[in-house]
């Protein structure tokens, strides 16, 4: 077993941006993908190596021979399938270390009931890092230049309205994962108009009239604008 080689499955939204990261780290990195087209953009991103496979079939999984890998990283698009696999991979490769990728609080429940050895919640990672950052000397502008620097990409402040399928819920129900965005933190109107950090282990209920702050695409941050006005959400 190689002290840097890590076998990763998925090739997606953010599994392209960790192989690569992983790779200009100096691992050793072998993709594997179930979706064709995102098998083909590893190849012509540089892992020539990557396979292209159903990550459902234990057969095929025992082929890869997980076991000589330091660490198996499950990041699939799909969640479904990435809880899937990480239950897969446990049950047949149970000394092996598992990390298991999420977007979703929801779906890192899921993950460590599966058998990850450790789950990295990328939704909780983001909101705390953003939260480092502005606290620090000169935090707004960095992070100015950290979203002016990232074409397309922004910050917006909604108003929860009265007709929200938003309004009785808490942060902790609710996936914005599908929709593209983060949500970065909310003025919260029980806390007498005060901002707060959405960071991990902190759950808010959200009220008509509270504001959300959200990161994303801007396109994105448009569309799930317009997506809290309903009554129910649509996706």
């Amino acid at each position: 077993m190689f002290a840097k080689n890590i076998l990763l499955f998925g090739y997606g939204n953010h599994g392209k941006f960790i192989a690569q990261g992983l790779a200009k780290d100096g691992f050793s990195v072998k993709v594997v993908e179930s979706n064709e087209e995102y098998y083909r953009q590893a190849q012509e991103d540089g892992f020539q190596d990557a396979v292209h496979m159903d990550v459902t079939k234990d057969d095929a999984l025992k082929a890869l021979n997980p076991q000589d890998y330091v660490k198996l990283v499950c990041v699939m698009d799909d969640e479904h399938l990435n809880v899937f696999l990480t239950l897969s991979l446990h049950s047949l490769f149970n000394e092996s270390y598992i990390l298991s990728i999420s977007d979703s609080m929801h779906t890192t429940k899921k993950l460590k009931m599966a058998g990850a050895t450790k789950v990295i919640d990328l939704y909780e990672v983001s909101a705390n890092k953003i939260h480092n950052i502005l606290k620090r000397p000169v935090a707004t502008k960095l992070l100015e230049g950290f979203v002016l620097e990232r074409d397309g990409i922004g910050f917006k402040e909604m108003i929860i309205t009265e007709d929200s399928f938003l309004v009785g819920m808490t942060t902790d129900e609710i996936d914005f994962s599908p929709y593209g965005v983060l949500l970065v933190g909310m003025i919260d109107e029980e806390l007498g108009h005060a901002f707060v950090f959405i960071t991990a282990g902190i759950n808010h209920n959200l009220d008509c009239d509270d504001t959300i702050v959200c990161i994303g695409p801007r396109d994105k941050l448009e569309a799930f604008s317009e997506e809290i006005k309903k009554r129910e959400r649509s996706i």
